[in-house]
């Protein structure tokens, strides 16, 4: 960056243009940016008002027009007028990645960056995809708050080693913001109307605690923080940070006496004295939730610490839920890792209850990317008429179950019927150009030259020491045209540090925000689906459609991509769609699939399902300390590919000299069995319990393992360990997984021939397929 000036710029702000969306931002004349496109081909607009900026231009054209539109909407949501602005083209469609455009900002402007692309259909290749914006200003490099969420109501700096308090109306929002990053603050909140008749109720940490079940609430479900009347007085809305402290008291004079400190300031101290206007007993410690405090609770009960998480600019948005007297503060600790051993400013922020800020936790591809705030995929409006009972998974909400019978009828609806279930945070990535073919070879364990067009594989992506970034499945829409479908982030990154490493031309796309996809699971989901899908007459219908192919059509009028792949052990489907068109293509599989007694299904009866049909899942079968053969999926490395590939050589290896291997294991009794319980023999444990179910179809609880080879042969007995697995233990028996259907019968099962397929003429009958065309 120093390079955009003759001398370093005091401070750099990153901020990130997403793929079809706009960014407004602010400029001081002198600012100087760079746009650039981390993945490539991603042409970008800039709208700025006539003169206020100079760089290397090209003017718009009529293919622009989309994105100038979402330019000047985002702009006159900021009560901009636009009637004098400009419009301005950077980088272009054949840009490597990494590409810059620089420009600088000639007087004081808003300015908005659009990346240039339309929505795009699930058969091609061309999403619209972030570009990031690098700003150099002369502003000062610290202590700068970001950009309000809305217009606050109370705008309120707690300077380092200080507290603040503050009153906040009942659903009213909280900002809490780590200005310069890696700084605590302790949080306390009051019933205001309470205090008002002499009593003190404020947020307990344990009570909260015992009420949620979980060391810190975060947003969703499990939100609220109470009172000792176990009366909720404050929920988490947004949290970007993720890790908090709800255990120790805010530090005290004593903890700095005991250190050697005496009169040292401290949090407890401030808050007894901001807190003296308003009558509340100033007491010896107090127990605050402290926000941003990395607090580790070891296996030996021991609790530690350790620098913040959290990064200049990250918050957390809480909301009243009555009328309140809080207090924030900066805490005052500067002789140990608690703020990174150097104090900083807080902001806090209140905001007016009618503004509506989405729930979401921050997610971060690497440790150095933006966060991006969990998100709702497109049949999030059908699933949330259905159900509240949402988790994050991924950075997307998702169903845990449904409301109106629950996981186990889930369950037997994709058994025996027929199941649909949103699997939109499955990361898609497209891999296309001359050297596509090129870098998927040396990227994935499968051999990518076998892979005819229109035919999905599963595959492993390992490390260079035959650990696993990640499984997934890839589909080969043309000679160089490749769509990678996993659940990891970082294998974007990973794709094209490969090919910048080896000098491949391939383009790695994101296409995650373009295609959500459902799963259409169980016995009579060819039937449901082969009513639906109308396909062209050079694609195969459904019912034609074999084990891992896919096929280009219609539901509905609306474009979709339909494989036939699955992670339940059934018979089975996955859609893909626009997510504009997510809500029709839903509606459209349902009313063809209740009368059949298609049913809805969350995170819970998919757990069941695949732990049943032995599928591995990432985090829990594999990692990156585990190889695909530890994993149980060693046939996803083929000896017979002789082509180099990462990991090729440390996978040889491993496959000669095993040390672990995955096993199913019977379990005797009822009793709850999970993942990460240990397994023994005798004393020494041998292995650890991956994944494990009550299996409704069985009767029976099961279990995956990772046990040493040494007794991973069928009918070895051992034992699954509880409480500090010598105290306890629960019998069972090495038996072979899947536990459920092992030939696979159910889920290879092929249709009766049909005489009249369903084809619409009209569609394109060009042979080369419209994912050639992309």
């Amino acid at each position: 960056m120093d390079a955009m000036t003759d001398s370093a710029p005091l401070r750099l702000t990153t901020l990130v243009a997403r793929g079809g969306e706009a960014l407004v931002f602010d400029l001081a004349a002198g600012d100087r940016c760079r746009v650039v496109d981390p993945e490539g081909r991603q042409p970008g607009l800039l709208f700025a008002t006539e003169g206020a900026l100079s760089g290397d231009f090209v003017e718009v054209s009529d293919e622009d027009a989309e994105a100038a539109a979402a330019a000047k909407a985002a702009l006159a949501a900021r009560g901009v007028d636009v009637s004098r602005f400009a419009g301005f083209r950077l980088l272009s469609t054949d840009t490597a990645p990494g590409a810059v455009a620089a420009f600088q900002a000639s007087a004081d402007a808003i300015v908005a960056l659009a990346p240039i692309g339309r929505a795009m259909a699930p058969d091609e290749q061309t999403p619209p995809t972030d570009l990031k914006l690098e700003i150099a200003s002369n502003a000062p490099n610290r202590g700068v708050a970001p950009p309000p969420l809305a217009e606050p109501k109370l705008d309120l700096r707690v300077r380092a080693a200080t507290a603040e308090a503050y009153r906040v109306k009942a659903g009213d929002y909280i900002q809490i913001i780590d200005v310069d990053g890696k700084q605590c603050s302790d949080f306390l909140a009051f019933d205001a109307a309470a205090l008002e008749r002499g009593k003190e109720f404020g947020l307990d940490p344990t009570v909260t605690r015992t009420l949620m079940g979980t060391a810190n609430p975060g947003p969703g479900l499990h939100s609220k923080y109470f009172d000792a009347r176990m009366t909720p007085l404050v929920e988490i809305v947004r949290d970007t940070v993720g890790r908090h402290d709800a255990f120790l008291l805010a530090c005290s004079s004593k903890y700095y006496e005991d250190m050697g400190y005496p009169g040292h300031d401290n949090c407890t101290d401030n808050f007894n004295r901001a807190l003296r206007p308003y009558g509340i007993e100033p007491r010896a410690g107090w127990p605050a939730i402290n926000f941003f405090f990395n607090t580790v609770v070891g296996a030996d009960d021991g609790i530690t610490m350790d620098e913040p998480w959290s990064r200049p600019g990250d918050y957390v948005l809480l909301r009243a839920l009555t009328d309140l007297v809080c207090s924030s503060s900066s805490c005052a600790d500067d002789i140990d890792v608690a703020n990174a051993w150097e104090p900083t400013d807080i902001h806090v922020r209140v905001y007016d209850a009618a503004e509506n800020f989405s729930k979401g936790i921050a997610h971060r591809m690497t440790p150095d990317a933006e966060p991006r705030l969990t998100r709702e995929s497109g049949f999030h409006p059908r699933t949330a008429a259905l159900t509240r009972k949402f988790v994050e998974y991924r950075g997307f909400w998702l169903a845990d179950c449904y409301s109106d019978e629950g996981p186990i009828a889930e369950y037997w609806a994709c058994r025996e019927r027929a199941a649909i279930m949103d699997l939109s945070p499955l990361r898609k990535f497209e891999v296309l150009g001359p050297d596509a073919e090129a870098l998927m070879q040396l990227a994935v364990t499968r051999n990518m030259k076998k892979l005819a067009v229109g035919q999905v594989v599963y595959t492993a992506m390992c490390y260079d020491h035959g650990g696993m970034i990640d499984d997934g499945t890839v589909f080969r829409l043309g000679q160089d045209n490749f769509r990678w479908i996993c659940g990891e982030d970082y294998c974007g990154v990973h794709l094209r540090e490969l090919a910048a490493k080896h000098g491949l031309k391939a383009w790695v796309k994101t296409s995650t925000d373009q295609l959500h996809n459902v799963g259409v699971q169980g016995p009579l989901s060819r039937e449901i689906l082969e009513t639906l899908v109308v396909t062209p007459a050079h694609q195969p219908t459904v019912t034609e459609l074999k084990w891992f192919r896919f096929t280009v059509g219609k539901i509905a009028g609306i474009p979709v991509v339909v494989s036939r792949t699955g992670y339940t052990g059934e018979l089975g489907y996955e859609v893909f769609c626009h997510p504009d068109k997510a809500p029709e293509v839903w509606d459209a599989i349902m009313a063809a699939g209740e009368p059949r007694g298609m049913k809805p299904l969350g995170l819970k009866a998919l757990d069941m399902l695949r732990i049943e049909a032995g599928l591995a899942f990432a985090g829990y079968e594999f990692c990156d300390q585990t190889d695909p053969f530890e994993a149980g999926i060693g046939f996803a490395v083929p000896k017979e590919k002789t082509d180099p590939y990462v990991g090729a050589e440390a996978l040889k290896r491993r496959r000669e000299t095993p040390s672990k291997k995955l096993v199913g294991l019977d379990v005797t009794g009822a009793e709850h069995i999970g993942h990460g319980d240990c397994v023994h023999v005798g004393r020494a444990q041998i292995g650890v319990v991956t994944s494990a179910t009550r299996s409704p179809i069985l009767g029976k609880t099961i279990a995956l393992a990772r046990l040493d080879v040494t007794y991973a042969e069928l009918g070895t007995a051992v034992e699954i360990g509880k409480l500090d697995g010598q105290q306890k233990r629960i019998p069972a028996t090495v038996v072979a997984f899947p536990h459920y259907d092992p030939t696979k019968s159910r889920v290879r099962a092929e249709a009766e021939p049909k005489t009249a397929p369903a084809i619409d003429p009209t569609l394109s009958l060009d042979p080369r397929g419209a994912a050639e065309r992309a």
